[in-house]
């Protein structure tokens, strides 16, 4: 078993406080997905959130349209936020070590549940930081205190009661 990974909180604060351009690949243009609620809760603490799916490519995920692959997003990428499962991780992170020069990318970003230790090590030796099995969304809001990124702001979690018709 891999041993658990923990970053100091200065670390994360650091990477959340430089970073202004995320591209999110494996977003998902349905509004149940992770993907989407993260997407929508880094837009609106004002990170600019490209959404990278090759299925989706096209569409819109919340009014921004989505792109097939990194090299196809248009400006700087500071980071990048990996919503797909650890074996296709890797993949991921060597599209972003060749793009970091043109792209700028900064950050690899591996969301709870993604690890892939091989792809981190060659992104760091790139220059690249990395964040594996966490969400920025959640260290966000656990850095600042907000309550809402437990969900709780969504306007799909409530703490009213609904109203009940007996018959």
């Amino acid at each position: 078993m891999a041993e658990e990974l923990i970053y100091s909180d200065a670390y994360l604060r650091g990477i959340l406080g430089r970073v202004r351009t995320i591209a999110m690949v494996g977003a998902s243009p349905n509004w149940n997905r992770p993907s989407y609620f993260v997407m929508k809760y880094l837009l609106e603490k004002g990170y600019g959130v490209v959404p990278v799916n090759p299925r989706a490519a096209g569409q819109e995920i919340l009014g921004i349209p989505c792109i097939a692959t990194l090299a196809e997003v248009p400006g700087a990428i500071d980071m990048v936020d990996v919503f797909r499962a650890g074996e296709a991780a890797g993949a991921i992170v060597d599209e972003a070590i060749a793009l970091r020069e043109t792209k700028g990318i900064a950050v690899v970003w591996m969301q709870i549940g993604v690890r892939n230790d091989a792809a981190a090590a060659r992104a760091q030796a790139a220059g690249i930081e990395v964040v594996m099995d966490h969400c920025p969304k959640i260290e966000y809001g656990r850095l600042n205190s907000e309550l809402s990124w437990g969900g709780f702001n969504s306007r799909i979690i409530s703490s009213r009661r609904r109203k009940v018709h007996i018959r």
